[in-house]
């Protein structure tokens, strides 16, 4: 019995702060990036965040006591390319699993709402750097059909190198320089899992570098005990700011405040704070309505107060064995031998053996002041006169937007700061 040949899939994330058919999709045309209403990304930012927050809760529920932090937008981007060689019941599990109604949207829709968003992401900014990217590593005798490079590179840019995977130690070192350079070094070492049966590595990832409209004083850092939970107390760098104004509120039916930090572009991060005791609570309606209502009610003068804000300063890190988790979505075929991958090659059985996903959050004080935000406080300033005192002290919640296209670039918990 001929055994399946191996396609890898390496998923990569950092961020630092400092008609309904299968398959083929041929429709080409070009668009502008923009972000107007009806634009091709904001089509599809609804089930985006649908599976963010479904690969969230099922991660956390695995995992209550650990630190989450993944890129639903680097998974969502790289299943929907890999998608394009899908056939049967392996396509439409993936676009499924991932959130998509295929009664309510076409394929070609999807993949032109994911070529809209890569490429405004992906625009040139002095303020915000955003870098989000896929490339395919070939094996050298494996005869890929033209359709399905064709649209990975038209739709999803895709970069293309050709591999002798026969040769582990120069593949592996391929793919670990390539990821290396676009991640600007901070991610290492991501192809160690290679094996002579890999006959196609499929690797995303996403860089975001952002500076906060309003940052926090080198100077004022101090340590401070952060509460883990009732046993576990660390010890963690703590920024300060207390002359600042930000969009600020303590929900009126949940145990929880919200605090907005923008970036400098078109960036933004909630930082969802449990009451103590509360995280579970908080955590089970942790839902896109949410989200959107949140969002909502921070864009709101009344929410914009005088703040003594208290926020550690960190790094951590966390990896997901893809393959254990995405079955349990809906994500079942493409991970055993009834995966149908035959638009990619009708050469070989194709299945996918391993994927792996990786992200790093690193928030510190970086950024200088913008002459916008200076402009903002002023608008604002007599929205409260009351200082309003907010300690992250103790496990939160963290949502990283990109703005102008409603789609959520991170999301995580931080249990414990100090743990990387």
């Amino acid at each position: 019995m001929h055994l399946a040949d191996h396609l890898l899939l390496l998923f990569v994330g950092l961020l630092a702060l400092s008609p309904n058919g299968q398959g083929h999709t041929d429709n080409h045309q070009q668009e502008d990036p923009g972000t107007d209403e009806g634009s091709p990304s904001l089509k599809i930012a609804p089930s985006n965040t649908d599976f963010a927050l479904s690969f969230y809760h099922l991660v956390a529920s695995q995992n209550p006591k650990s630190n989450i932090f993944f890129s639903p937008l680097s998974i969502s981007a790289a299943y929907a390319m890999l998608s394009l060689g899908a056939r049967a019941n392996t396509w439409t599990q993936i676009l499924e699993g991932l959130g998509f109604n295929l009664t309510e949207m076409s394929e070609s829709d999807i993949h032109q709402g994911f070529r809209h968003l890569l490429r405004t992401l992906n625009l040139p900014d002095d303020k915000l750097e955003t870098r989000v990217g896929s490339a395919l590593f070939l094996g050298q005798n494996l005869q890929t059909l033209p359709g399905f490079l064709n649209d990975t590179t038209a739709f999803y840019e895709s970069k293309i190198f050709h591999t002798n995977f026969l040769d582990l130690e120069s593949a592996t070192q391929l793919i670990n320089n390539h990821v290396r350079e676009e991640t600007r070094g901070k991610i290492e070492n991501v192809a160690s899992g290679l094996t002579s049966e890999v006959v196609m590595v499929l690797v995303n990832y996403i860089y975001f570098k952002g500076l906060w409209e309003k940052p926090f004083s080198r100077s004022k850092n101090y340590p401070q005990d952060f509460f883990v939970d009732e046993k576990t107390v660390v010890k963690v760098p703590m920024m300060f700011q207390d002359k600042n104004h930000h969009w600020y509120l303590h929900d009126r039916y949940l145990p929880c405040s919200v605090l907005r930090m923008d970036y400098q572009g078109n960036a933004r991060a909630l930082f969802i704070l449990p009451d103590k005791g509360k995280m579970k609570q908080v955590e089970e309606v942790l839902t896109p309505e949410m989200l959107t209502r949140w969002n909502s009610l921070l864009q709101k003068s009344s929410f914009y107060r005088n703040l003594e804000l208290h926020f550690p300063k960190f790094s951590i890190s966390a990896s997901y064995d893809l393959d254990e988790i995405l079955p349990q979505l809906g994500i079942r075929d493409l991970f055993s031998k009834q995966a149908n991958l035959s638009g990619i090659t009708t050469q070989q059985n194709m299945l996918v053996s391993k994927s792996f996903h990786k992200a790093i959050l690193e928030v510190d004080e970086a950024g200088t002041q913008a002459a916008a935000a200076t402009r903002a406080s002023s608008v604002f300033l007599s929205a409260s006169r009351n200082q309003y005192l907010l300690r992250f002290n103790r496990p939160f919640f963290v949502v990283i937007f990109s703005t102008n296209t409603q789609s959520i670039l991170f999301l995580g918990k931080v249990v414990n700061p100090m743990e990387s």
